[in-house]
């Protein structure tokens, strides 16, 4: 499913226009992104969790020239799957 592909679904099952689901869209990830650039965490009960990880620095190889090359420690960002995600995920149903 591509980004076009769910906004159609969220303004049909929102019964709002597609352009209005598509702000909307927009609206929620640059909210996430700008939360989670600034270092907190974002959690969407029964969704998933996005927050900010550190990624330490590392020895890597380049595969063209098998070289060693150093990664410098970054911070990245994480998203952890909610159990009721998972369980969808996985077919069963969740607790009532």
């Amino acid at each position: 499913m591509n980004k076009a592909e769910l906004i159609e679904i969220a303004a049909k099952e929102a019964d709002i226009s597609k352009a209005a689901a598509g702000r909307a869209l927009d609206g929620v990830i640059a909210a996430v992104v700008k939360a989670v650039s600034k270092g907190d965490t974002v959690t969407l009960v029964g969704f998933g969790t996005f927050k900010p990880a550190k990624r330490a620095a590392r020895t890597g190889k380049n595969p063209k020239t098998g070289a060693s090359i150093k990664i410098p420690a970054t911070t990245v960002p994480k998203f952890s799957a909610g159990a009721g995600f998972k369980q969808a995920v996985a077919g069963r149903k969740g607790k009532k």
